[in-house]
Parts: C-alpha cells; structure tokens; sequence
C-alpha cells in the first residue's frame, strides 16, 4: 500500500490525520475510488472534475485545482510502481470547527486534508459475471430533498449497512429507491436495465428536466462510460424514471461502478430477471466496457 497525505509519502503505521479533522468530527468530505490497469488511472480527469464540482457545490473547496491534485495521482502511482491498482482520494474539511461556524454565523477558513492511497485492486471472481448475481432492495429511502444525494461524501454508514444486510442474506448489492418508490441506484453502483432495445437508467443528478426535483443519483464515471457504449451496442439509451415493476419486467439488468464495470444481476430477492442468466446485451456492453479500459489505459 501507498499512501500520500497532504503532499508527503507516509508508512502504513504513520499515515494519520487530526482527531480533530471535520472528515473524523463531522463526517465532512468527499472522496473518488478509482481504478488504474497498465499504471494509468481509468478517467482519472473525470474523477477529479466531479470530485470538484461537489466540492464547490457543497462549499467544501471552490475552486478546487484539479491539475495538482492529478499530479498528485500520478506521482502515487509512480511510488506504486505496478500496474493495477484500486486508487482512493479522500478530501477532508480538514482541522476546522464547523459547529462554531454554525453557532457563530461566521465563517471559518477551510484549509482541506488530502488523502491519497493506492493499494491491490479488488478482485472479482469470474464467475460473478459469467452466472450474475442476486441483489435486494434496501429498507431505507433515499428524498430528492437533500442537496447532498448524488455527491460522493463521506457518510457511507447507510450504504454499508444494507450492504451488509445484503450479503447476510446471500445477496450481492441492494437497490436504493426514493421516497415515492422511484429506482435510484445501489449502496456502491449505478443501475441499468434493458428491455428490448432499450437501454434504462434512473436520472443523475444534473440531468433532471427544468423545473424537476433534484435527483439523488450519483453520476457515476463507470455509468457515463457505458451510456457512451450503448449505440455500438445496439442499444437506444433512456434516461427515466424507474419504478420496481420495471426492474422485474426487464429482460436484463446490470449494476455498474469503475471496480467491477458491469456487473449482471439475475435475480432481485426471489424474483429472476429475465431468464435468470446474463443476457446478450450485459455480455455486449461488458466487453466493450473492458476494451475500453484496456485501450484508454494503454501507454
């Protein structure tokens, strides 16, 4: 494992940051999970323009540098010195009292913590995709209301509870809708599904129609790639608002993120989607996913 704090490599047992970080008191920060194949980060641009487009709309940095911050990435990569790699950039408030802030009505200079860490990429058995996995669906909801649904921040508990509620009853993810039972997402991916040559997406945030609600959906960076996939894949993308009979009326479905790229879904709790197997069109985008990693990390 590499790991780079605010400029500066560290050991494992020295990587530390303030007990008084707005990251550890308050749960303020943002954060990017990327993937690198051949020493180079998939899309890292990508990942840095949206980490600072939270962080100015949330008034956590504005403007965020995203040149040194690739820099930043690059030079983590240079100290790991393999070819794979999972890359994870956590950005803090920093040393900082937000609640005096709150109290006071005066603003406080935030001067961020920047964590950078390269470690062995996750790995996913093949047979995950070649036999696609079940899922659930999640108790809680998530409202278009809150301003920070659809940003990558730190306050993970949520998700990770029902996911771990997932894998206690033998599932592999768990599906997120909102308050009025629309299809959102899943605790760490983006959801497609397909019916006939269609291919379905809840709306991102930033893609609601004028005068909509916010959206709390993440606009994932595995999920823009496979949008931009679909036409060569014979697929005619839709954006739209999703309920659970179209996820079990879909002849396939597939959950999306930059660790696994696509990932089959074959049932939803007791219910099979589809025939129960991953059909041609998850198979067809998942190549063309993996080509395109493979040739936008190629040197």
């Amino acid at each position: 494992m590499v790991i780079w704090i605010n400029g500066a490599f560290v050991e494992g047992d020295a990587a530390r940051v303030s007990a008084l970080d707005a990251g550890l008191q308050h749960g303020v920060g943002l954060f990017e999970t990327m993937q690198a194949r051949q020493g180079r980060v998939f899309r890292l641009a990508d990942h840095l323009d949206r980490l600072a487009e939270s962080a100015a709309e949330l008034g956590l940095a504005d403007p965020l540098r995203v040149e040194p911050l690739a820099q930043a990435v690059e030079q983590v990569m240079a100290k790991w010195a393999r070819p794979d790699a999972r890359v994870r950039l956590t950005l803090t408030g920093g040393v900082v009292n937000m609640l005096r802030e709150a109290r006071d009505g005066k603003p406080v200079e935030i001067e961020p913590t920047l964590m950078i860490v390269a470690s062995p990429p996750t790995p996913f058995p093949e047979p995950l995709f070649e036999q696609g996995v079940g899922v659930m669906v999640a108790d809680d909801r998530v409202s278009p209301l809150d301003r920070f649904g659809g940003h990558k921040t730190l306050w993970y508990w949520p998700r990770l509870a029902a996911l771990r509620a997932a894998a206690q009853a033998g599932a592999a993810e768990a599906l997120w809708f909102d308050v009025t039972n629309r299809l959102c997402c899943a605790c760490t991916s983006n959801v497609f599904l397909v019916k006939g040559d269609r291919l379905l997406t809840p709306i991102a945030r930033n893609e609601e129609p004028k005068g909509g609600l916010r959206s709390p959906v993440m606009p994932g960076i595995a999920r823009r790639t496979v949008i931009g996939l679909a036409g060569e894949c014979g697929l005619r993308l839709e954006r739209a608002s999703l309920t659970i009979d179209d996820v079990l009326g879909a002849d396939e479905a597939f959950l999306t993120n930059v660790s696994w790229g696509v990932l089959p879904v074959v049932r939803v709790e007791r219910s099979a989607i589809g025939g129960g197997t991953p059909g041609e069109a998850t198979r067809r985008l998942r190549k063309a996913w993996l080509d395109t990693v493979e040739a936008q990390t190629s040197a």
